[in-house]
């Protein structure tokens, strides 16, 4: 299995930020990654992201504070 984060703009648009192509061996790699990495992807126009089990949808997260 293969975790990976797809990254969506303001308007639900895929975007992809330079350099972001992260794979994860679990869950938890992936949460525990975009906990640290939250705050430059806001920065970098990403709005929404949605966790990726190979290619369903688990789960999707505001990046913004509610």
């Amino acid at each position: 299995m293969v975790w990976t984060w797809r990254y969506e703009a303001a308007d639900g648009a895929v975007v992809t930020p330079a350099g972001e192509d992260e794979e994860f061996s679990s869950q938890g790699d992936a949460e525990s990654w975009i906990g640290e990495e939250w705050k430059r992807l806001l920065a970098d126009g990403v709005e929404r992201v949605v966790l990726l089990e190979d290619d369903q949808e688990i789960y999707p997260m505001s990046l913004r504070e509610a």
